[in-house]
């Protein structure tokens, strides 16, 4: 089945990780240099042995493509996978007058009384986004993450390359090309943006009528982000092969440090212990042709059977 290539990576690290200290203070079980293979003729590889939210997953892709930045369009559509780090911004800044957030992701995890407080402010934070255009512009940004560095990545003399335009272009003309890459990793702007690119590059390869895909993540956080990342490139393949009348072939997903957090472990031991059901279907609206074109309503996912979602928080 697709999913157990994940189920046994999940397994893996469990069992032969490393305790590792970490950026966000919470500390992870962690191992260097991994990899999963979907035949994405197989069905699509959303998770079953817990509810993976696709309305999030579509909504996030389509934003990259768009080449936003602002997480204004992601809250236009319920999506809010992106606010902590922007709300980071906010009650960080001079401009902040509420109730001090201050280590407010592990705070917020422990504290009940802090908690309530935290979501107060989330939750006004992310209305103001909403309503007021320019305070989304000044607290919404996040720099130079996916969608720019997917679309706009800017050159030495002052111009862009719109990266996946490019591929989709070469992959049209020169499909035997060794150089379809995407990359999101700019030396000179990690430093610059919310969180540095997870996801680093990709490169497709056509073979037989088919369009595989492989990413390189250097940092994947396998209980919450990996099933994300899993769904998100198997859908961008499959746009991407649609648009240039071929099938899906295989998504490969390599992977730097592949980590469970510690705060997730339970987690990752009870999604183990369930039931693998089989992968749904992906459809794509077949009257859109460009992958610029797509809107939410021409995504869906057909049969997908699932176990219940299983809450974590994540690490900022």
């Amino acid at each position: 089945m697709l999913e157990q290539s994940y189920l046994d990576l999940a397994k893996f690290v469990l069992e032969n990780g490393h305790k590792k200290d970490d950026r966000t203070g919470t500390g992870t079980i962690s191992y260097f240099g991994q990899q999963m293979r979907f035949n994405l003729e197989e069905g699509f590889p959303l998770l079953t042995t817990k509810n993976v939210p696709f309305r999030l997953i579509k909504s996030e892709l389509l934003w990259f493509l768009r080449g936003d930045t602002n997480i204004r369009y992601l809250l236009q559509n319920n999506n809010h996978i992106w606010d902590e780090w922007a709300f980071k911004n906010w009650v960080t800044s001079d401009e902040y007058t509420g109730p001090d957030m201050t280590d407010f992701g592990l705070r917020s995890q422990n504290d009940p009384e802090f908690k309530e407080k935290y979501l107060e402010q989330k939750k006004l934070f992310c209305q103001m986004i909403l309503d007021d255009e320019n305070f989304a512009k000044k607290f919404g940004d996040l720099g130079l993450v996916y969608g720019s560095q997917w679309r706009k990545w800017k050159t030495t003399t002052g111009g862009t390359i719109d990266q996946i335009q490019k591929v989709i272009n070469t992959i049209k003309t020169n499909p035997d090309s060794r150089r379809m890459i995407v990359s999101a990793w700019n030396p000179e702007d990690v430093d610059d943006v919310a969180l540095p690119p997870c996801h680093t590059m990709f490169q497709f390869y056509v073979n037989d009528g088919k369009l595989s895909c492989q990413l390189y993540q250097r940092s994947a956080d396998i209980f919450l982000g990996v099933p994300f990342n899993i769904a998100s490139y198997a859908l961008l393949t499959n746009l991407i092969a649609k648009e240039c009348n071929l099938k899906p072939g295989e998504f490969i997903h390599t992977l730097g440090d592949a980590h469970i957090y510690l705060n997730l472990v339970d987690q990752v031991k009870e999604q183990l212990s369930r039931e693998v059901y089989e992968a749904p279907q992906l459809w794509l609206n077949p009257d859109k042709e460009s992958i610029f074109d797509y809107d939410m309503d021409d995504i869906k996912i057909k049969n997908y059977k699932h176990h219940s979602a299983i809450k974590g928080s994540v690490a900022v």
